[in-house]
């Protein structure tokens, strides 16, 4: 209490500074004593002086408080209105009574203002008080207001009068709607339904919309009722509420007429300018639709940006699917607009991808049947789609695109099926010749195609590639060998480990070490390229010894750490580390005085993986370094011994 009257004269002082300071240790203080005078301050034309008086008197709160900031509200200035407005609807739940009571104050401006707070106070008490309001006070906005704070408290027991004051005028119709709309009462759906017979467009435009996202299901059959006598424009929102009601699923339950009548009022609503209705309409098709919807759909969907309009067309494509194989995909996918054949192929791949095998064989005759009158495009994506989809049947169709195209995509998706899905011996002679195709993507292709086909015939004519002069087709033929990963292919690799190429030597190590768990003698052949003068074929062998982990490997990888290339140590920093080779202690302790941190670094997250006494011991003298980032880094590693001798 003596620190309030301490505080208390500094806001009566001349000085700015002191009033702001006193003001915001009032508050600090929860000074109730300061709550009149703060409230003075709030209506003082200093925005410091006014923002520390804020401040306190929301912090403070409490009946003193509301009383003090209530008079306020009857202010000229209407910065002053608005901060007392803020203040109320943080703290007025704190004497929601003397709120109320401005309810009934002769001012029409006050009961406004209570009514906008009441809503902020997430209170019981008020809805009684604001619902009274809304149905007798004879001020226009005084109801508005009423009714949108009664929406705001999103209580159902303010559902009854809502529902009343929908006889209300349309001002405050507006409100009301909104608040139903929160409230999602049951109750509201009848009220709002009979509201629809003396309803101006618009609000019964709102009604719609409001039973539409209220998703009760009792509207329906109301709505149901209502869509032959209303107007086009009325009639689009009621299909829109109707599906968001009952969901796409659903509209299948409804009887055979109900179900062709409102799929003729789904194909009008298509048209409507809304993209929302356009939407719902759509979903409502899927599920109720045919030959027309998909048209009509494809229509929309052609229209619409491939880059900007991802999302929805992603839906609407869906949707098209859901429909299933129409003409109107058939007809779309050759047509001169790309646009269109694309959204259908995208459609007839999603159908082929969830259909039974009838529906995706379908599709897939109806794709190759048309492939050769599409535009590059479209093929392209036909081919991906066939390519996923099609089975044996299709491979006439795939050998006809090797023997007629030269797209380099088109290309790879038939050798991929050919290759990778169906491993059709017969085509061997068809894709070898693709490994000299100008694009390196038909290349990787065509070779992954044939070390999936494998064989005999395929072994040996990579044997053959093997001895080349041209160095791309030796780096091709050692790569497959060692895919294919026969013990008899090691004859042909131990040769390319002596490979002018570097980059040859470097794709036989790890051929050689495809063979790891196949031959026993592998790393004999791999531990000598240690000694590469190239360091990518160094580092590509430390990184296989550590990951085909042996004892025998450690001091391969200690004599590694010497390496002139700091990558190189650096992977045999990591492999011992992993492998927790506590031999490799004192060798990784020598290199805490290299020059590059990095290496360093390393090595400390090598020595808390290894553990010990030894490593504990260096990192805790590294952890007295004067090197933020080691510091940081040896901590984490002695953590990490810690923790793992907890277990």
């Amino acid at each position: 209490m003596s620190d309030c009257k301490e505080y208390l004269p500094l806001l009566e002082s001349d000085d700015m500074e002191i009033v702001r300071e006193g003001a915001f240790k009032a508050g600090e203080n929860n000074c109730t004593e300061a709550v009149p005078r703060l409230a003075e301050l709030l209506a003082m034309n200093h925005l410091g002086i006014q923002e520390a008086a804020e401040s306190s008197l929301r912090k403070i709160g409490g009946k003193e408080t509301i009383a003090a900031v209530m008079p306020l509200l009857r202010s000229d200035d209407a910065p002053v209105r608005n901060l007392s407005m803020d203040i109320l609807r943080e703290i007025g739940h704190q004497d929601v009574s003397a709120l109320i009571g401005l309810l009934h104050d002769e001012d029409p401006d006050m009961r406004i203002f209570a009514s906008d707070i009441l809503g902020s106070s997430d209170n019981r008490l008020a809805v009684e008080a604001l619902c009274e309001a809304l149905l007798k006070d004879p001020e226009v906005n005084v109801r508005y207001q009423a009714a949108v704070s009664l929406g705001d408290l999103g209580m159902g027991e303010a559902a009854g009068c809502l529902n009343k004051a929908m006889e209300d005028d349309e001002w405050v119709q507006y409100s009301v709607i909104e608040a139903l709309t929160k409230i999602k009462h049951s109750s509201s759906v009848d009220a709002l339904v009979k509201a629809l017979d003396r309803a101006s467009d618009l609000v019964a435009s709102m009604i719609i919309d409001a039973l539409g996202e209220m998703g009760n299901v009792k509207a329906v059959t109301m709505l149901l009722r209502r869509m032959e006598t209303s107007p086009t424009a009325l009639r689009n929102k009621i299909a829109k509420a109707v599906v968001n009601i009952l969901g796409g699923k659903s509209l299948t339950l409804l009887t055979k007429d109900e179900r062709e009548n409102f799929r003729q009022y789904l194909l009008v609503a298509l048209k409507d300018e809304d993209v929302d209705i356009q939407d719902a309409a759509i979903r409502g098709l899927a599920y109720v639709g045919g030959e027309h919807a998909s048209q009509g759909i494809l229509e929309i969907a052609s229209a619409l940006d491939q880059d900007h309009d991802q999302e929805r067309l992603a839906d609407i494509i869906a949707n098209l699917a859901r429909i299933g194989l129409t003409e109107a995909l058939k007809q779309s996918i050759a047509s001169d607009d790309q646009n269109l054949a694309r959204v259908a192929v995208q459609a007839l791949a999603m159908i082929a991808e969830r259909g039974d095998g009838g529906t995706c064989s379908e599709v897939c005759l109806v794709l190759v049947d048309r492939f050769w009158n599409l535009g590059l495009p479209v093929q392209r994506q036909v081919v991906g789609v066939l390519a996923s989809s099609a089975s044996e049947k299709a491979n006439d169709f795939f050998v006809d695109i090797l023997d007629r195209h030269d797209d380099g995509t088109v290309l790879k998706g038939a050798v991929r099926f050919l290759g990778v899905k169906m491993r059709n011996q017969d085509v061997v002679d068809k894709i070898f010749p693709l490994l000299d195709h100008q694009y390196d993507d038909v290349k990787e292709a065509a070779l992954e195609a044939l070390i999936a086909i494998n064989g005999d015939e395929v072994r040996r004519r990579f044997v053959d590639m093997s001895t080349s002069e041209d160095p791309i087709h030796r780096l091709m033929a050692v790569f497959a060998l060692g895919k294919i990963g026969q013990p008899g292919n090691l004859e042909q690799l131990k040769i390319a480990l002596e490979d002018e190429i570097p980059d040859i030597r470097k794709v036989a190590v790890e051929a050689v070490a495809e063979l790891c768990g196949e031959s026993g003698d592998w790393s004999t052949h791999v531990l000598p390229k240690l000694s590469d003068e190239n360091k990518d074929v160094r580092l590509t062998v430390i990184e296989i010894l550590g990951r085909c982990y042996e004892k025998e490997f450690l001091p391969h990888l200690l004599h590694a750490l010497e390496d002139e290339d700091d990558w190189v140590r650096i992977r045999a920093i990591d492999a011992i580390g992993e492998h927790r080779a506590e031999e490799g202690v004192p060798n990784l302790l020598e290199l805490l005085e290299n020059p590059n941190q990095f290496v360093v670094m390393k090595v400390i997250e090598a020595l808390g993986n290894i553990g010990g006494t030894v490593a504990f011991r260096s990192l805790l003298e590294i952890s007295d370094s004067d090197e933020y980032e080691l510091v940081r880094a040896a901590e984490d590693a002695i953590a990490k011994i810690q923790e793992s001798q907890e277990k």
